[in-house]
């Protein structure tokens, strides 16, 4: 039997499969952050897909965390039949869900944010037009009772688990960065003081899975590096995190960002290969691993070789997202996912992504 479709646990959260949807943004929600009967379908399908887990498009835990048009969030109690909506779509067809909880930091504009953005120093970053302001001792105990109280909200709403968008440069990765966090308080400083996380497990509890998504590297001059990666993977394991789940890349990453186009050959899959491993061998927790995997032999591979104990995948989902029941029929071909990112335009225009290439390699066939 192949290892990517055995049974495992996560905390108590058991689980068909090792594949993962990882976090997407789907613009798939209301200006005000609300779950769209859209959305609720693309849940719908990715559970009846086979996936083992879901996780949620980046969820927003304050107004001023925003950052993208259509992108849903839990920063209010208005939401939670909506909620409660899609977790059951979800769990009515044998699925798990878990939600992604973000704040934007310094990776919005006032437009989105309603204000200037918030980080926790006042550092540009780039291809965002606004300095930041820095925040005071105030707004990071405001910041920290959000994620405390979107948790509690999203354990309330049916979601299996919750996972901290620590990487791609949002305001957990800014404070991790000393690219982005140049504090002299107890909030800045060494990796010791820009690595703390406690508020959420004490809101939902022991017995309820909490993982962390993180950047195994920055990939930028200056900013985090795979050494830091791995004393916050260790300190995060040591404090009782369930799962992390290994990323890398910021949007002033280049070519090395989180979602590199052009992955057409083996070789250029599974990125973060090497920090994924080095956080792996670091920690006791399971260890997800996301990054330009397309293939089923290397993800195979990447369980029984120890690199990782689940393989996260998002844009072939988008194309595909019944790729694990297809995997899992015995067609092992290759996600036909072609990485050319043309699946997140349609999402600025507030229709929510899909795959594009798909569309117009069906409507030249339909030509023919």
């Amino acid at each position: 039997m192949s290892k990517l479709f055995e049974e495992t646990t996560i905390k108590n959260l058991a689980l068909k499969n090792r594949l993962v949807r990882s976090a997407t943004w789907e613009g798939m929600c209301d200006d005000s952050g609300r779950p769209t009967e859209k959305l609720i379908t693309c849940y719908r399908n990715l559970a009846q897909g086979g996936v083992g887990l879901i996780i949620s498009g980046y969820t927003f835990v304050r107004l001023e965390g925003k950052q993208m048009p259509g992108k849903m969030g839990i920063h209010t109690d208005d939401f939670a039949s909506d909620m409660k909506s899609l977790t059951d779509a979800v769990h009515e067809v044998g699925g798990k869900v878990c939600i992604q909880l973000v704040h934007a930091g310094g990776q919005t504009n006032s437009k989105y944010a309603g204000r200037q953005p918030l980080a926790p120093s006042a550092v540009q970053v780039e291809q965002f037009p606004e300095v930041p302001q820095e925040m005071s001792a105030q707004d990071i105990q405001e910041v920290i009772a959000a994620f405390r109280d979107a948790a509690t909200r999203a354990k309330d709403s049916g979601f299996d688990a919750v996972q901290l968008h620590g990487a791609h440069g949002y305001l957990i990765n800014q404070f991790l960065s000393p690219l982005t966090n140049r504090r002299s308080d107890e909030y800045g400083g060494t990796i010791e003081n820009r690595c703390r996380y406690h508020a959420v497990r004490k809101a939902v509890g022991h017995d309820y899975p909490v993982m962390v998504k993180l950047n195994g590297a920055d990939f930028v001059d200056g900013g985090l590096t795979t050494e830091d990666a791995v004393y916050a993977a260790r300190a995060l394991d040591k404090a009782g995190i369930d799962a992390i789940e290994v990323s890398g890349g910021t949007p002033a990453s280049g070519k090395e960002s989180p979602v590199r186009t052009g992955i057409k050959t083996e070789e250029q899959e599974v990125y973060n290969r090497a920090p994924g491993k080095a956080i792996k061998d670091a920690v006791k927790c399971p260890v997800m691993l996301v990054g330009g995997i397309r293939s089923f032999d290397i993800a195979e591979k990447l369980i029984v070789d120890g690199t990782a104990d689940y393989i996260s995948l998002s844009r072939p989902f988008i194309r595909e997202p019944d790729l694990p029941s297809r995997w899992q029929s015995g067609d092992h071909s290759k996600a036909t996912c072609i990485s050319c990112n043309a699946c997140f335009k349609p999402g600025l225009k507030g229709i929510g992504i899909y795959c594009v290439a798909k569309e117009k390699e069906e409507a030249a066939v339909k030509k023919l």
